[in-house]
């Protein structure tokens, strides 16, 4: 598969994560508006994280790592696949049913080991709706997993689109739900919520994922595959001896990530006790997390997407070198747009939140800004370490990889309860942020280390030459508008949304079309190519609408 063979798989699930990540923006910019982003927003996010954490800290992360190899060795059984794939799901979505049931009966344990201080005296009104949203939100795990298998299954049998565009009619039914919300009740408090809104914003938000799941099954369905209930572990022995060690790689990821949880709330806490109103935990944190991933979601998923399938053919042939090959290949046109948009978000992180939630106070807008800008700093280092993290998984080797996340976590750990002790409490979460990006940085290194034994060196000079022209191109064509935008203070100013909006088109406009002007020029050969295939597919998937069975290049 070459570049623009790659380009041409991942073009299809390119525009639908947009369109996703689009409308779930739109969804958190309403959950803002509606709740806020101080101790109300986090009883609801914590809730609604809770079956995320759960269910990938479970089993979510061995069906992404081990699926999809797997599902492509079973297609040469006589049967092509059916009877694993069938016996599979089922057994998955019974561990699912059960874990579901032990959550909501343990509910006010999962809120008292996520939000500690949500239990402390004064703050029980909280914890009694922290409760109450995850009893609502944790069905969520039996969904989220059927759609993660149902989409692995549609990616192995080469439908790619689906998986991508699920989402989006998730993100349309919650953002009904709020909205409606919003337009009888402008703004809710812990002290004002309802009853019945709690359990309208919980069961909505299940919803969405109920929808997402369900849409998944005529797609399965026109790949060829049929699914039955089938009990029984025959064949199953290698998914879940595979599984094991992707699970201590996911409990150790979801350790870091328990960490954050708690000291961002603790420090939303220890801030309403000092009497400072700005919203400082988890949601600032999760929606500064939400525009940092976009990035990296246009581009990073949809071409690991179309590339994992495509990586496990060549692991299984014992193609190394094109397995390496095509690793480089997907990190150096990753860069392309992960570089610009990591030096935005440092530079006008706060005047792009400032723009984006109008329905928060200033100082609520700009603290989310200066955790993006945080999280600015890590982005391609994260979102490199993913894509070598496929390469672990196209090899079935999901053992190599875990020191690799235990490094990132024990310094992302260190870091972050070095910045919960040592910061004023508001600035915690920026920590957190700054925290998670170093983490990245330093493990990258070593996780290029580890997957030597697999592909031979990938060498950090096979991309930081072409990583190096991007990102000084970056700088070249923002650094003059930054100025700008300091001399005239524009992230503080008390302007209207209206000529904010127009202050960061003007920059986001005038630094990106500076930046792959001078990127070109420095002889950075996938600007052009990744510009005239964008042209190229993205009219050919508007003319298609975006139809799932036409042939993707894979």
């Amino acid at each position: 598969m070459k570049s623009n063979e790659l380009f041409r798989a991942s073009s299809v699930m390119a525009v639908g994560t947009i369109i996703s990540r689009v409308t779930g923006f739109i969804r958190s910019l309403l959950a803002v508006a509606l709740l806020g982003t101080a101790l109300l927003a986090d009883s609801y996010n914590i809730a609604n994280v809770m079956p995320t954490i759960l269910y990938n800290l479970l089993i979510g992360g061995a069906l992404t790592a081990v699926f999809v190899p797997q599902l492509v060795r079973s297609f040469s059984d006589a049967d092509g696949g059916h009877a694993f794939t069938s016996r599979l799901v089922t057994t998955i979505s019974a561990v699912l049913l059960a874990l579901v049931a032990v959550g909501v009966i343990l509910a006010p344990v999962l809120v008292r080991f996520y939000a500690p201080k949500f239990s402390s005296v004064g703050f029980e009104n909280e914890f009694r709706l922290a409760v109450a949203f995850t009893r609502y939100c944790l069905p969520q795990i039996f969904f989220l997993g059927l759609f993660t298998m149902l989409g692995q299954v549609a990616n192995a049998r080469g439908s790619f689109a689906p998986l991508m565009w699920a989402p989006i009619a998730n993100n349309v039914v919650v953002i009904a739900i709020f909205s409606a919300v919003l337009i009888k009740v402008p703004q809710l408090s812990a002290g004002t919520i309802a009853p019945n809104q709690t359990r309208l914003l919980g069961w909505g938000t299940t919803l969405g994922v109920v929808v997402q799941a369900l849409i998944m099954i005529p797609v399965v369905a026109r790949t060829g595959m049929k699914l039955r209930l089938k009990f029984g572990w025959q064949g199953l022995g290698k998914s879940f001896s595979l599984a094991g060690w992707t699970l201590v790689y996911v409990f150790i990821s979801q350790l870091g990530y328990w960490i954050t949880v708690r000291l961002s709330t603790s420090a939303a806490v220890q801030t309403a006790l000092e009497g400072v109103k700005t919203g400082v935990g988890f949601t600032p944190f999760g929606n500064a997390y939400l525009i940092m991933m976009l990035p990296y979601s246009i581009v990073t998923i949809s071409i690991i997407t179309a590339l994992l399938p495509h990586l496990s053919k060549l692991a299984i042939e014992k193609k190394n070198d094109e397995v390496r090959e095509q690793l480089i290949r997907a990190i150096r046109m990753v860069g392309v747009l992960t570089i610009p948009a990591g030096v935005a978000f440092m530079l006008f992180g706060p005047m792009i939140t400032r723009v984006l939630y109008v329905g928060i106070t200033k100082a609520d807008a700009l603290y989310i800004g200066d955790v993006l800008a945080a999280f600015g700093l890590g982005l391609v280092a994260f979102s490199i370490n993913i894509i070598l993290i496929r390469g672990f998984n196209a090899f079935e080797d999901t053992k190599t990889q875990v020191p690799s996340i235990l490094l990132i976590n024990v310094i992302a750990i260190a870091l972050s309860y070095l910045s919960f002790y040592l910061l004023p409490s508001k600035w915690v979460t920026v920590g957190l942020g700054l925290s998670f990006s170093v983490s990245y940085i330093i493990g990258l290194f070593y996780t290029l280390r580890l997957l030597v034994r697999h592909t031979g060196h990938i060498h950090v000079r096979d991309f930081i030459g072409q990583h190096s022209r991007l990102f000084f191109a970056s700088l070249i064509a923002m650094l003059p508008l930054f100025a700008v935008s300091q001399y005239f203070s524009w992230a503080n100013s008390d302007s209207s949304p209206f000529v904010r909006l127009a202050e960061l088109a003007l920059i986001m406009i005038v630094g990106f079309v500076g930046y792959f002007f001078v990127a070109r020029n420095f002889g950075v050969g996938e600007i052009a190519v990744t510009g005239e295939l964008m042209k190229v597919q993205f009219t050919k998937v508007f003319k298609s609408r975006g139809n799932p069975s036409e042939p993707d290049g894979e």
